[in-house]
């Protein structure tokens, strides 16, 4: 009997998102890696919390961690 074959998830995304409890998807905000210089630290400081990635993404990228 054949089985299907299982679906890899993507390495890349999963070591960059987070699922939580409630099924929803965190990620971290980008422009915080370099050119820091002209940003202010409030900027900054919003820059550092993580978000919740937008109900758009979250089917593709739910496939592509395979979960």
């Amino acid at each position: 009997m054949a089985k299907g074959k299982k679906m890899k998830s993507h390495r890349g995304a999963c070591k960059r998102l987070k699922l939580t409890g409630s099924g929803k998807i965190q990620r971290h905000k980008a422009y915080k890696s370099h050119i820091l210089t002209k940003k202010t630290p409030k900027r900054k400081q919003g820059l550092r919390k993580s978000t919740v990635l937008t109900s758009a993404d979250h089917k593709r990228m739910l496939r592509s961690m395979a979960k």
